[in-house]
């Protein structure tokens, strides 16, 4: 009985992780739908590489959410779809989806996720014109 309690309890836990996982991945693509900067980056590191069109540097969390705000400010977000998302033999996590913004331009968007404690973080968010 007691290793049947043990089995359920792993098991339960593993299922509490997925989906405390693919909630980051839908509260991100939700952040980016809406074009709000300041929840996109409560997922970030203390550093961020960050790459916007051709721009690519790694950032404060800080800078990193000014640069967001303002890419926001002249892209206003229009719909957002996540196309496919993964995880590495390592254990992160990413998603690669669709920003369609108010003037007509498609962005191909990639985001890297990584633990940090017990803390999942962006390490990694791009923008890519399509």
């Amino acid at each position: 009985m007691k290793k049947f309690i043990t089995i359920l309890s792993i098991i339960a836990l593993s299922i509490g992780n997925v989906y405390a996982q693919h909630d980051i991945l839908d509260d991100i693509a939700n952040a980016l739908r809406s074009g709000d900067a300041r929840s996109v980056s409560k997922y970030f590191g203390n550093t961020v590489d960050l790459t916007i069109i051709l721009q690519e540097e790694v950032y404060s969390k800080v800078q990193a959410e000014q640069i967001l705000k303002d890419f926001f400010a002249k892209n206003q977000a229009r719909s957002y779809s996540i196309i496919h998302k993964g995880e590495s033999k390592e254990g992160a996590r990413y998603a690669i989806g669709s920003l369609v913004t108010s003037t007509g331009q498609t962005y191909r968007t990639y985001f890297y996720i990584k633990q940090q404690g017990n803390t999942a973080v962006i390490q990694e968010l791009r923008f890519m014109k399509e």
